[in-house]
């Protein structure tokens, strides 16, 4: 499997092994509808290896730790069983470390995906897969999310609560999981340093927390910069327009550029086009404002209209390109910028300003990509392509996902 991809399971128990060079702390959470564990009986681990329609089972070292889930016992309204993977040894990453999730039917062995995570480095902490419900039929996902700051952040962000240090101490890697059963709550599996007394349990962070967000306003992005589109620690699913402006470099010609947004499924598998030639797409999801023959004039020269709330699940990827399709290059272009806006207040919320320019005559300005927790993030691409058409950006667009 693919980051992103995802397969009906065609067995009803399924388990997931992660084998990895160094020894791995596997666990399980299982995830209502707001992606958030019910309690912390929900997260299910070797200090607690059983819940309602989950497992753990420990390989002692000798053999990769792993989750069994049993689909038809788990709860009404749980829709998502995340797998996770930490190192356990104490701030070790996954640096050079390849694990490799085995989903096995359960009771036969038959193996029905694998998945190892592509570009790892100082993740401290992965979700690896997720076995999920999507319309009646249970499925696995690929997901490969690292986070840097362990196996506690991966539950803190899934609402576990977790015991911290003091606010005023300097924070500590989390310590290693110790295979042997303390008799205390979920929440001390990660506790503090003994000479530092337990403090309440902090609140889970909002979802995109440590990434820059919305919550302070306008966000101006550089090349290759990303921002999660969350506010108020809630994920934006309303409707944003997607401004594209140029103007013609200075003493030159009207310039005929054209403004595209490419979709895309979880193994980035073109699912549409949305340009001047086709005005709405995902069942009218995503709407074009049409086509501006010269440039002139201030303010954004097309809009794309995007209803994040009902952008289909299969929808994972949204590309942003311009293309100059009388054959002029960027070069003849200036002051090119892509900007999100809520449609409701006009707000603006993020920029991008092009500052370079090469003499080609397609750009990819911007992406927007569907986390698995279901939030948004928009990254600032700023890449030239030899192409006059939406057609020729297909390809490059995908490999810029």
């Amino acid at each position: 499997m693919t980051p992103g991809s995802n397969l009906p399971l065609n067995a009803v128990r399924v388990t997931v092994d992660v084998a990895a060079p160094v020894r791995l702390d596997v666990s399980g959470l299982l995830l209502a509808a707001d992606g958030k564990v019910r309690s912390d009986a929900d997260f299910i681990f070797y200090n607690q290896p059983a819940g309602p329609g989950v497992s753990y089972r420990s390989g002692g070292g000798a053999a990769p730790d792993s989750i069994t889930v049993d689909t038809s016992a788990v709860p009404p309204g749980i829709e998502r069983i995340v797998v996770t993977a930490s190192p356990d040894a104490a701030g070790q990453s996954f640096q050079g470390v390849e694990p490799t999730a085995t989903v096995r039917d359960a009771d036969g062995g038959r193996v029905i995906a694998s998945f190892t995570p592509p570009r790892l480095g100082t993740e401290t902490a992965l979700v690896v897969v997720e076995v999920y419900l999507r319309g009646g039929v249970w499925k696995v996902r690929a997901v490969g999310q690292g986070y840097a700051n362990g196996l506690a952040g991966i539950a803190t962000d899934f609402g576990v609560s977790v015991d911290d240090e003091p606010a005023a101490a300097a924070p500590a890697p989390v310590p290693a999981a110790v295979h042997t059963p303390p008799p205390a709550p979920v929440a001390a599996a990660f506790p503090p340093p003994p000479q530092a007394p337990p403090v309440a349990p902090a609140a889970p962070p909002a979802p995109g927390a440590g990434k820059i967000n919305l919550d302070k306003g306008r966000v101006s992005l550089q090349k290759n910069q990303t921002v999660s589109l969350v506010k108020g620690g809630r994920p934006l699913l309303s409707q944003v327009k997607m401004g594209l402006g140029w103007e013609p470099a200075y003493g030159g010609r009207d310039i005929d550029l054209d403004a595209s947004v490419i979709a895309y499924g979880p193994q980035r598998n073109h699912i549409d086009s949305c340009y001047f030639g086709k005005l709405s797409i995902l069942g009218g999801a995503i709407k074009h404002s049409g086509d501006n023959l010269t440039g002139e004039g201030a303010g954004d020269d097309e809009v794309i209209v995007v209803d994040l709330g009902r952008i289909p699940a299969e929808a994972t990827g949204l590309v942003f390109t311009v293309n100059s399709f009388s054959g002029q290059k960027f070069t003849e272009v200036a002051k090119a910028y892509c900007r999100l806006i809520d449609a409701a207040s006009g707000e603006e919320l993020v920029r991008f300003d092009l500052t370079g320019a090469e003499p080609q005559t397609g750009v990819m300005m911007a992406k927007l990509i569907k986390q698995f927790s279901g939030e948004w993030e928009m990254t600032a691409i700023g890449d030239f392509v030899k192409s006059r058409t939406v057609r020729g950006m297909v390809k490059p667009a995908a490999q810029a996902l």
